[in-house]
């Protein structure tokens, strides 16, 4: 039995397939079909899914030239700080003191004829407190633990040698000397080596000084430092040191003229 085929089946199949490749429901190609460039210029439906943006080497290559610059400008700022060619910049925000001292006035000019013979070194801490009775020292309390340095000068004064306080032999080898008494001058406070150590201060006292402070106060501590140190360096060696090395420096000086005999003496202090 021989089959026939009806006429026009062939063509009638290759053309249901082109219309199925050529119609995939959106008007377009398929995109296998129609290749990379249909692809592209079509237009997105909504069964394309989400955009996938592609990124290539271009990020990469901006960052690594960024880090170069950097890298290259951090470098020549070194350079040239090390070579002493970049220029030196002060700090905007730093510290500004401004000195409006008047100049210095001078009131007068003492002609002095005193031998310093000795010099004493002290050190003393004043621990002043100021309370008030029945008050609690956490609302009223001021107390200043102050280390003081001074120094003390002993000399003595020989424009008060009078007539008759120099005897000189005939023969010129025998001289008498009779000398005031040692003094000590006013104690010198050493600022660079004085300072507050510590302080304790009530409630009341921190709110007064947050509105009127004293400023005598420190004026206070130096002035009961001087004094301490002045009644200290009376007691002390000083004035014996003095006395002694007034007597050597002048017996020297007289042999040196050629006395051979010589005597001082001190007045009572």
């Amino acid at each position: 039995m021989t089959r026939t085929r009806p006429p026009n089946c062939r063509a009638s199949r290759r053309r249901s397939t082109a219309v199925d490749e050529e119609d995939t429901g959106t008007g377009w190609p398929d995109d296998e079909a129609a290749g990379p460039v249909a692809v592209k210029n079509r237009p997105r439906t909504r069964d394309d899914g989400p955009i996938v943006i592609e990124r290539g080497g271009g990020f990469l290559r901006g960052l690594f030239w960024l880090v170069a610059v950097i890298g290259v400008i951090v470098a020549l700022v070194l350079g040239t700080r090390a070579i002493g060619w970049w220029p030196h910049l002060s700090n905007p925000f730093g510290a500004k003191q401004t000195d409006r001292s008047q100049p210095v006035l001078l009131k007068s000019i003492q002609d002095l004829s005193r031998y310093v013979a000795a010099e004493g070194n002290f050190q003393v801490v004043i621990d002043l407190q100021n309370d008030r009775k029945y008050v609690p020292d956490v609302l009223l309390n001021d107390r200043t633990l102050f280390v003081a340095a001074g120094s003390v000068e002993a000399y003595v004064d020989f424009s008060s040698i009078g007539q008759g306080a120099i005897t000189d032999s005939a023969d010129h080898k025998t001289v008498t000397i009779k000398l005031p008494a040692p003094a000590l001058g006013k104690p010198n406070i050493d600022h660079s080596k004085s300072y507050v150590f510590a302080q304790q201060k009530g409630l009341f006292n921190i709110f007064g000084d947050l509105f009127n402070g004293d400023p005598n106060k420190q004026q206070q501590l130096y002035l009961l430092a001087e004094q301490r140190i002045a009644d200290t360096a009376k007691s002390s060696e000083l004035p014996q040191r003095a006395q002694d090395n007034t007597r050597k420096m002048l017996e020297g000086m007289l042999h040196a003229l050629g006395y051979t005999s010589v005597t001082i003496s001190f007045a009572a202090p």
